[in-house]
């Protein structure tokens, strides 16, 4: 079905593709649909409900029927045929109604870019490329975005010449000028093969590029094969052009039917003939065009069909010889499996293509996402965009200009009136004593009878009839269905279309990827693994890694022939009895700088942050709104403005977005700048009863003693030859400094702290014993977001002086006081060598339980302790606090485990071992 000459393509070379087991060939310029259709293939899918064949509808982004999968280079679902194009190697198959997604990892690349502009345009069309050419004539930074390879827009598809002034010349050849002359300027950037999908507040726009799509297995691994860009303009030019709709009569599904001015398209931008013998239905004059240059092609067009009883170009369709049957529709059509003739006004004709223009409807989309209103033109019968709050003026043919003049005119800024439209009445739906064949979404096999179905009971809301129907719920979002579905509802109703209205238009405007918006934050990079300046030590030194929030943190340093339990009994005994070191860098930390900036802090932790002087450390508790827990940290003075903050490990950007929401939304007022340092600090904790002495070593200038140098205060020093700052800080009970430097000095400084050997390295199993020994939770662990700090048994944390901090009030509720509370206690297993596992209930009885059994509480800690010999846990019980010393039981499969109730903290409770 290839013409001999002609078209836009390039017949020079040849590319191989196969579909459906097929081996056929086509020209690059070609899309898939094009390909196909030159090959005589005219089944490109089956239908997703009634299983039915479907062939190729339209020429564009709207195509409802041809969606098809890709099986190579890689396998993509759902993709219309249309929009695909051709490359050597291409491997598809037509759809038997649904997609499949592929079983590997897709090994493109996706990535995002921000852009802004002064005047984004939206559409390369005739009067796209007039608005940005006025635009950037006037020195504005101008975007100009569109979907197809080539810019013209409709110009591609006929063979229409440019006006007086600017011809005369193919419309393409004029396009492709005005687009080099752009793409030379250097405040311009035209964005081929990108469909702005998303239209947001403040000109905030979305769209996707498509990269290497076109090139198949040839595309080049260090290029992105899909791009989002993030566009914020100062205004936008909307020149989206219009999408011809369909007609609803019996048979109008199947393969053979097809819009008129995608026909035209194939015959003259792709050289191929989508039928040989064709009958033309419609209510407008453009139908004419496209079968007068179908004809010129060699098309056989058989007759014209059309509604209206006095037609505009009945004069020249008889110069063309071609019959015109006026106020005549088309019944139906037939066929096995597709169009082999047509019933027109009683009369059967044969033909295998039945070209369809039910008038166009304007791509509005992205004005209504803009929150522009639309309203519905008597004339045009279509909805067409009115006035809306942002930055933005419609043109050319989505406005409801269809001459090419207007357009060139409408998109360089002179926006008179709307000239007449292409000559067209409203006509939707051709009558039937059944409509169960009467298609109004093709993709969704949604009939008029079965929008009548919804009208019948008692629907009459179109966005109710969507939902009952799922008309305009596909992939093509009702581009070809939407309107004509509203007007067989307002049929069924019996009232003006434009009262019934439209479903809203939402993004995106075509389907995107998955892999596209996430960009490059997927597969390994989905949740980044980050590591500490220290890591490569530890990997050297033979650490095992346990992840932490998205950190990978040392978990323990086993030696020849250790376990993990005796392993970190011995690192559990060097922090207690001599010297260890932690890596402690991915410690969240966030300076908090400004002259509010102790006000700030007053109001989110429990306890008083202002009086603190610079020079000192204090401990505070975060709590949400009800009052429960929600981190936990260390706050330090650094200078009358400048506080640094501590958050635990997993909650540091948590902590980060409470704080900014606060400030933003609730505390606009408060001069107080937040930024996260967490990376930039490498921290090392330094613990044990000779901690003082390994650090004197290392910083002799340092005053380390227990009066210089008291516990929760910070000092400068140079530590290893390294500017640090040292703050005098235990999460173990034990005497303890955390040494701060920056990331670069990280592995300097530890590697100068374990140089002699003394030090024993620790990770995060045995800090977790070493805390638990004392009873200090973690939060996450210990606390379950139903906990407050009095169930903590931290009542001191809390602030008895302050007006008022965010939690406050909840916790003067009643139930924030009742004794029957889960509160944090220790348990000591009857059997010292017993482990109990985190998680287990706490029962009051020893008998086999029979359900239902009432759960008093559950281990949230389980450890064995080299310093108390013995196993021992922490956990949240029912009035915990006032059960120290009662029996309980916990079940481990089929026995009851005995443990006694105990203080949380087990280890050191007057806290003499932290001085030193």
């Amino acid at each position: 079905m290839r013409l001999s000459t002609g078209g836009l393509i390039d017949r020079g070379g040849t590319l191989r593709f196969r579909f459906d087991g097929r081996e056929l060939t086509g020209h690059p310029g070609d899309t898939l649909a094009s390909a196909l259709l030159a090959n005589g293939v005219r089944q490109a899918a089956t239908s997703v409900k009634l299983g039915r064949p479907r062939g190729i509808f339209a020429a564009g982004s709207e195509e409802p029927n041809a969606v098809v999968q890709i099986e190579r280079p890689f396998p993509e679902p759902m993709r219309p045929a249309t929009t695909i194009e051709l490359y050597d190697g291409l491997v598809a198959s037509s759809l038997p109604g649904r997609g499949r997604l592929a079983a590997e990892p897709d090994p493109a690349r996706y990535d995002a870019v921000h852009a802004h502009c002064d005047v984004l345009v939206v559409g390369a069309g005739p009067a796209g490329l007039a608005a940005a050419r006025a635009a950037a004539v006037n020195g504005a930074r101008v975007i100009l975005a569109d979907e197809q390879p080539h810019p013209g827009g409709s110009l591609l598809g006929t063979t229409e010449l440019l006006p007086a002034g600017e011809g005369p010349v193919r419309g393409h050849e004029w396009a492709a000028a005005v687009a080099a002359g752009l793409e030379r300027l250097p405040d311009v950037t035209v964005l081929r093969r990108t469909t702005v999908f998303g239209y947001y507040d403040d000109n905030y726009l979305m769209a996707v590029e498509r990269r290497t799509d076109n090139l198949g297995a040839a595309a080049p691994a260090h290029v992105a094969r899909e791009r989002i860009w993030r566009i914020r303009a100062g205004r936008v030019v909307l020149a989206t052009g219009a999408h011809e709709r369909p007609i609803a009569f019996a048979g109008n599904d199947l393969p053979g039917v097809m819009l008129a001015g995608a026909a035209r398209t194939y015959a003259v931008r792709y050289g191929v003939l989508p039928g040989r013998r064709a009958v033309v239905f419609t209510t407008n004059d453009s139908a004419y065009e496209a079968a007068f240059d179908l004809a010129d092609a060699g098309l056989e067009v058989a007759a014209i069909v059309d509604v209206r009883p006095s037609p505009g170009p009945l004069a020249e369709a008889r110069r063309h010889g071609i019959e015109v049957l006026a106020g005549q529709a088309v019944e139906a059509a037939r066929g096995e499996g597709e169009v082999s003739s047509v019933l027109a006004g009683g009369t059967e004709v044969e033909a295998d293509l039945l070209l369809v223009s039910g008038g166009w409807n304007p791509v509005a989309h992205l004005f209504s996402q803009a929150g522009g209103t639309l309203r519905y033109d008597e004339d045009l019968a279509a909805l067409v965009p009115g006035v809306s709050r942002q930055k933005v003026r419609v043109a050319g043919a989505v406005r409801g200009v269809f001459t090419l003049e207007g357009c060139l005119i409408d998109g360089a800024g002179d926006a008179g009136p709307v000239p007449p439209g292409p000559g067209g009445t409203p006509y939707w739906l051709v009558p039937a004593d059944d409509l169960g064949g009467h298609f109004v979404d093709l993709q969704r096999d949604v009939t008029a009878a079965d929008v009548l179905r919804a009208t019948g009971a008692g629907l009459r809301s179109v966005e109710h009839v969507k939902r009952y129907t799922t008309a305009g719920t596909a992939h093509d979002q009702g581009k070809t269905s939407g309107l004509l579905t509203s007007a067989v509802v307002a049929h069924a109703l019996g009232v003006p279309v434009g009262e019934v209205g439209i479903t809203s238009y939402r993004a995106p405007y075509t389907p995107v990827s998955f892999a596209a918006l996430a960009g490059r934050d997927r597969g390994a990079l989905h949740d980044p693994v980050r590591v500490t300046a220290l890591h490569e030590w530890h990997v050297g030194h033979g650490a095992l890694f346990e992840n932490v929030g998205q950190w990978q943190r040392p978990w323990y340093y086993p030696r020849a022939g250790e376990t993990m339990e005796t392993a970190v009994l011995r690192e559990c005994r060097a922090a207690r009895e001599d010297v260890a070191a932690m890596d402690a860098s991915t410690l969240g930390k966030i300076d908090v700088i400004g002259p509010d900036a102790g006000e700030f802090l007053d109001r989110l932790y429990t306890n008083l942050m202002s009086s603190l002087a610079v020079g000192s450390i204090r401990y505070g508790v975060m709590c949400r709104a009800d009052g429960m827990v929600f981190d936990d940290g260390t706050v330090i003075r650094l200078a009358a403005d400048h506080f640094l903050v501590t958050t635990t490990t997993g909650n540091a950007a948590a902590v980060l977005d409470w704080m900014e929401e606060w400030l933003q939304t609730e505390w606009p007022s408060l001069r107080v700048h937040l930024t996260s340092v967490t990376e930039q600090w490498a921290t090392v904790a330094l613990v044990g009863p000779r901690s003082r002495e390994v650090l004197g070593a290392l910083a002799p200038e340092l005053a380390v003693s227990a009066a210089d140098f008291p516990f929760m205060t910070w000092r400068e020093a140079e530590v290893a030859g390294i500017p640090a700052r040292v703050c005098r800080i235990s999460f173990s009970g034990e005497l303890a400094y955390e040494i701060n430097v920056t990331s670069w000095d990280g592995l300097r400084l530890w590697s100068a702290i374990m140089s002699d050997g003394r030090v024993t390295p620790y990770g995060t199993e045995t800090m977790h014993v070493l805390r638990a020994e004392k009873g200090y939770p973690i939060v996450g662990q210990d606390t379950d977001g139903t906990v407050t700090p009095q169930d903590l048994g931290m009542s001191w944390v809390v602030s008895k002086k302050k007006p008022d901090f965010v939690g406050k009030r909840s916790h003067a509720r009643a139930d924030g006081s009742r004794p029957d509370r889960k509160q944090l206690v220790g348990l000591l297993p009857d059997d010292h060598g017993f482990l109990l596992p985190e998680g287990a209930h706490l029962v009051a009885s020893g008998e086999p339980p029979e359900p239902p059994v009432p759960m008093l509480g559950h281990v949230t800690s389980s450890y064995r302790s080299a310093a108390l010999g013995r196993t021992f846990a922490l956990a949240l019980l029912k009035g915990g606090q006032s059960r120290h010393g009662e029996r309980l039981y916990a079940p481990v499969g089929d026995a009851m485990v005995p443990v006694t109730v105990t203080s949380h903290v087990l280890y050191d409770p007057e806290g003499a071992r932290r001085d030193g």
